[in-house]
């Protein structure tokens, strides 16, 4: 592969990772117009709401900078941007077709897995380095929570890995086959719903629960940084929806694909976000122990049944 066509292809993966965020986010606020009947995201700039991503970050920019006097200044400073950062590294070696993908890894899936569990680090910086106890109650509950969910989704991931025979999110979709909706749809549950809780997206967001830690590691950010810990959230669903997209529809292929695969792919991706901001309006916030037995004692069995039927399935059609 030449130089070339490395750099182009990360500058795509790039100029993906800056635009789809936004564009989920500016989503977001209409999502959550039409099924609250909230007016105000659908005034700023005049039709539709059109200038209303403009205005939110004007008004971020605005803000000033704070940075509390107990805290630890590089830590606090670092946390947002090593956030933003894990999900940059993930979403190079998703594929959104054959060939655009900045790394296409032998062990992809592994990969992307293990950087984005960096977010994980990033909130514990957070809360520590504020020096605020909310905040570092926060990042305690956002380390319990990453890490009981982290086990459903991995095992939801390994039956797609062992379905298709390959670690490579690119050989899965190469394998994948419509019998697979089917086939694979509690691992598909139970990484929709895992992956939802690792980007701490509601009914799973116990660790900014308001009326208990006020903005959990959020707390003390302001303007600009907290603006990039919600680039982050939107940057992780981003990333988890392609991987779902991937592993569980196929990716780029569809009808025509050739030349329409990066569609489908993106297509799907959109779906997948979709389906996680319809979520945020439909139900309430789970309890933290309903949160942490709902990941240990329905999903992860739920996930293990999945790897199970897999497993038999490989067997036989060997």
């Amino acid at each position: 592969m030449s130089v070339l066509d490395v750099t182009l292809r990360s500058v795509a993966v790039l100029a993906c990772f800056m635009v789809l965020p936004l564009v989920l986010g500016q989503v977001e606020h209409k999502v959550m117009a039409h099924m609250q009947g909230r007016l105000g995201p659908m005034e700023a700039g005049g039709f539709h709401g059109w200038a209303q991503l403009v205005a939110d970050g004007v008004k971020f920019a605005q803000k000033e900078d704070v940075t509390p006097r107990a805290a630890d200044r590089g830590v606090f400073k670092l946390a947002p941007a090593v956030s933003m950062f894990s999900y940059l590294l993930a979403l190079a070696a998703i594929p959104f077709t054959p060939s655009l993908v900045a790394g296409d890894l032998p062990a992809s899936l592994v990969y992307v897995l293990a950087v984005s569990g960096i977010g994980t680090v990033a909130t514990l910086m957070a809360g520590f380095g504020s020096g605020n106890k909310y905040a570092m109650l926060g990042a305690f509950r956002s380390a319990a929570q990453l890490v009981s969910y982290e086990v459903p989704l991995i095992l939801a991931c390994a039956s797609f890995a062992m379905a298709a025979g390959s670690l490579s999110i690119s050989g899965i979709v190469h394998e994948w086959h419509p019998i697979w909706l089917l086939w694979q749809l509690p691992g598909a549950f139970v990484l929709l719903v895992a992956m939802t809780a690792e980007l701490q997206r509601p009914p799973f967001d116990m660790p900014v629960a308001d009326s208990e830690v006020v903005m959990g590691v959020m707390t003390e950010y302001t303007g600009l940084r907290f603006a990039l810990f919600l680039l982050s959230e939107y940057a992780g669903i981003v990333v988890m929806s392609a991987l779902f997209a991937a592993l569980y529809l196929g990716g780029w292929n569809g009808p025509f694909e050739g030349a329409l695969g990066f569609v489908w792919m993106l297509l799907k991706t959109a779906v997948v976000a979709f389906v996680i901001l319809w979520m945020r309006m439909s139900w309430p916030r789970l309890r933290e122990d309903q949160l942490q037995r709902f990941a240990w004692f329905v999903l992860v069995p739920l996930a293990l049944v999945q790897l199970a039927l897999t497993a038999a399935g490989v067997i036989y059609t060997a």
